[in-house]
């Protein structure tokens, strides 16, 4: 008998828990659109052109006339390094040169005398040659004092430095009184840019991604100091020296920069999308639709599915009938899908399915003792 009401038990439960399925479905319009593929990258601001300005000679700054931010032209006297030892040895160079001259006038009428001589049979072979090779040295070191008088003419002018070009000071590495030292290496003394109104970024592309990057595609770019503002650009040059850092190998992008309002100041970090594709106002779908292919098991009760032979389809719901849509597809950036020819603008197709849970027979559903019993409002009502 205990088995009996056991049985029961359960045949109640089972038949309050019959449900059936209903199949709902998600679509999307197929309609005009852009599609574009980017590429990110971080890079840093410089001017176009730039240079730095420094010394061939050692010496004591004497006077500076820029400072940050000066505008000079090219030609402009900057700096002045102190002449004293310049000049000296300019003076020391010339009274050389002097002194060989003086021997070579004196060699030369030597020379001549011997020559005379020699052509008489009064003096030897020998004697002449000496008085020949006494000459030809002496010319040769007349030579060489005049090479050492150009040195100290240049050096000397060396310490007048101007700016080689048309441009803005972005940075001073001396003071007035401070020893610059050439010895080894040529010290620095300005940097100047050309034009900031002409601005780069050289970007660092991730090896993954530096094949799509190619010149000429429009980029933009932000800086942290204009958040709201969005520069534009276009690849100028892609670098094929690649660099190493931490196991990680990118390729230097370079991106126009105009900057005509100069914001854009030289060392900014900024923040750079490379559109490698872009296509507009084409007809387009999302992928998700591309991918959709229903099956018997997610039709709802009286529908059926009409397939075609198609490497690319869509499906439509049309009355109780999924159809499929062969359509020829063109460029994808992973979510758009271009839609080169097949279906219409404006058509619905669908993308995804969903099932939800419904009671068959509620009455016997809510007869099962061990389910909980949805409140009576209306006695809840009375009750008020």
């Amino acid at each position: 008998m205990k088995n009996l009401c056991v049985l029961c038990l359960l045949g109640i439960l089972c038949v309050g828990c019959k449900k059936k399925v209903e199949y709902t479905y998600s679509t999307a319009m197929v309609e005009k659109q852009d599609i574009t593929t980017s590429v990110t990258a971080t890079g840093t601001i410089e001017p176009v052109t730039s240079v730095d300005v420094g010394t061939q000679v050692s010496g004591i700054v004497s006077k500076l006339y820029v400072d940050y931010n000066s505008v000079v032209k090219a030609g402009q006297v900057i700096a002045e390094l102190d002449r004293t030892n310049l000049l000296s040895t300019l003076a020391s160079a010339q009274a050389n040169l002097k002194s060989a001259q003086s021997d070579l006038d004196y060699q030369k009428t030597n020379y001549e005398r011997y020559k005379a001589l020699y052509d008489q049979g009064l003096i030897s072979a020998n004697d002449f040659e000496q008085a020949r090779l006494s000459y030809v040295r002496a010319q040769q070191t007349v030579a060489q004092q005049q090479e050492s008088v150009k040195r100290a003419q240049t050096d000397l002018g060396y310490a007048t430095i101007t700016s080689p070009i048309d441009g803005v000071v972005l940075s001073k590495e001396v003071e007035e009184g401070q020893t610059v030292a050439s010895s080894f290496n040529t010290p620095t003394l300005f940097k100047i840019a050309k034009d900031l109104t002409d601005m780069r970024v050289i970007a660092d592309v991730d090896e993954a991604d530096i094949g799509e990057v190619k010149e000429g595609q429009r980029v933009a770019f932000t800086v942290d100091a204009y958040p709201n503002d969005t520069f534009e650009g276009s690849v100028t040059q892609v670098r094929q020296q690649a660099t190493t850092e931490s196991n990680v190998v990118t390729y230097q992008v370079v991106i126009s920069a105009p900057n005509q309002d100069l914001k854009l100041k030289p060392g900014l970090t900024a923040n750079v999308t490379i559109f490698t594709m872009e296509v507009r106002d084409v007809l387009a779908v999302t992928a998700k639709a591309l991918r959709f292919k229903p099956s018997e098991a997610m039709l709802n009760e009286g529908e059926t599915i009409t397939d075609v032979e198609a490497k690319q389809k869509l499906w439509v719901k049309e009355g109780p009938s999924l159809k499929a849509i062969a359509v020829e597809t063109g460029m994808t950036n992973g979510t758009l899908t271009q839609i080169v020819s097949g279906i219409s603008a404006g058509t619905e197709v669908l993308t995804d399915v969903q099932n939800g849970m419904m009671d068959e027979e509620p009455e016997l559903a809510n007869s099962n003792p061990f389910m909980p019993r949805p409140k009576n409002r209306n006695n809840d009502k009375s009750k008020k």
